[in-house]
């Protein structure tokens, strides 16, 4: 008799039932992830090239990269071929799962079923063990400890005058490897809807501005529905030298027209808001900034003043008639062997400020007063003028995300962790106990099986026969 001609839904369905194709799926996902994760995802075209040079040689770089460029690698999450993987693994999972859902099904609901005889000797897992007395004076104590290891038990008589008792449990965790296919789909579900509502930006906000908006990597603004301004933001070094310890960015958050939330955020310390995620992630000078100056000016007698002004700008030494003016300004001072001094990088790696100090019209002295350096601060008449800060020069640059998404993500992973412990370390496990006369004695015999763990299964049957043992031993 010929096979019953297959429609084109059976056709379907059993392409999208096969295990071959979910193999196919998940490494095409897995390898364009690893070109996603090495590429980074709409970055500038140089900062790739140079990557892909210390791959593939400075001659294949370029042309790796248009390729890539071509295939839509450098924004990869977004794409259409990605997204399509996602669906059809999602796909593929759903339909393997019902296809194979309705035998699991019949296994969980099937019951327990004593043994014949014959079937007894085919088990491996097995062990004898003598009790004193008649099968039935030991039938309620085997049937309390089959009971208390979490056995659901039931009788059956036997012809010779004993009895059979035979359960199971765990008959429920086969449905593991379900749980976890389910953790799966909530997990890519997570995913998808952070690759379409979620936002993953850039914001560049100089000390003292306030912004609405963040930048896509394209340039386009997203609006973030309240406003952030950069109160300040401060380099720390290690020692005197030029390498970078941390960056700090005071922030705020101002919500229809008021501050919310004031907070200092740091490298793996972000601000938080409204789904909103802002990591320090650079930092930069202004071009041509006007910033403000910031000194602690102390004069005789311990006199102090603090005091803000520009470039070109005086004050006065308090106590004194001795005027300061900022004549100039260097954010990285440096002196060569000659003793002159000049400009070594654009950001403020080592501020310096020149005051020329006047009094009664005349000049007093003059000098670079360094930021790091406080011995720099001290004046030769004894005066102290402290540079506290160069504000508003510098921008904090700022990582700016939102991922809806996430938290559906969480919940797959924790789905993903009980589904998996159920997989790995629980199973659906049976157990016989034949209770025969031998003599006046009751000769028992354990029997049991399990889909998986067989080993953790056979020293629980142990410890069941020690306690059997224990109690009544011959």
């Amino acid at each position: 008799m010929s096979e019953k001609k297959k429609t084109p839904v059976d056709i379907l369905w059993d392409f999208f039932s096969s295990i071959k194709l979910a193999v196919v799926l998940f490494a095409l996902i897995a390898s364009t992830s690893i070109v996603g994760t090495i590429l980074e995802q709409g970055a500038s075209p140089e900062k790739n090239i140079i990557v892909l040079e210390r791959i593939v040689g400075k001659g294949m770089a370029p042309h790796l990269y248009r390729f890539f460029e071509t295939l839509g690698f450098l924004d990869m999450y977004h794409s259409w071929w990605f997204v399509s993987f996602l669906v059809l693994f999602a796909a593929n999972l759903i339909i393997c799962s019902l296809d194979r859902l309705p035998r699991i099904l019949k296994l969980v609901r099937e019951p327990a079923r004593p043994l014949r005889p014959g079937q007894l000797r085919s088990l491996s897992l097995k062990r004898e063990i003598s009790l004193k007395g008649l099968p039935g004076d030991n039938h309620d104590f085997i049937m309390n400890t089959l009971k208390s290891s979490g056995f659901r038990v039931q009788n059956s008589p036997l012809e010779n005058g004993g009895f059979q008792l035979y359960g199971q449990k765990g008959g429920w965790t086969r449905l593991g490897v379900y749980i976890t296919h389910l953790s799966i789909l909530v997990i890519l579900a997570g995913a998808v809807i952070g690759i379409f509502f979620g936002f993953k930006g850039f914001l560049n906000l100089p000390e003292g501005y306030t912004s609405e908006v963040a930048y896509a990597r394209n340039g386009k603004p997203h609006e973030l529905g309240f406003a952030v301004r950069c109160d300040d933001f401060e380099v720390e070094f290690y020692g005197m030298s030029e390498m970078p310890k941390d960056y700090k960015s005071w922030l705020t958050v101002i919500d229809n027209g008021r501050e919310v939330v004031k907070k200092m955020i740091e490298v793996n310390e972000p601000l938080r808001y409204k789904g909103y995620t802002f990591y320090q992630s650079s930092y930069g000078m202004m071009p041509n900034a006007q910033g403000y100056f910031i000194f602690t000016v102390t004069g005789p007698g311990g006199k102090t003043e603090t005091i803000t002004k520009r470039l070109g700008e005086s004050f006065t030494i308090p106590g004194t008639e001795i005027k300061g003016t900022i004549k100039d300004f260097s954010p990285a001072l440096a002196t060569d062997q000659s003793g002159k001094t000049y400009t070594y990088s654009d950001m403020m790696n080592n501020p310096a400020a020149y005051i020329v100090f006047t009094e009664g019209g005349k000049e007093k002295y003059s000098g670079w007063v360094l930021k790091r350096f406080p011995t720099t601060w001290n004046l030769p008449d004894g005066n102290r003028i402290e540079f506290i800060d160069y504000w508003g020069a510098q921008y904090t640059g700022l990582q700016v995300r939102k991922d809806p998404g996430v938290w559906i993500v969480y919940l797959g992973s924790i789905i993903m962790g009980f589904g998996l412990y159920i997989t790995f370390f629980t199973s659906h496990k049976k157990i016989w106990v034949f209770a025969e006369e031998n003599g006046k004695n009751t000769l028992l015999t354990i029997a049991g099986s399990t889909n998986k763990n067989r080993a953790a299964y056979e020293r629980k049957i142990d410890k069941i026969a020690g306690r059997l043992s224990g109690e009544k031993t011959t």
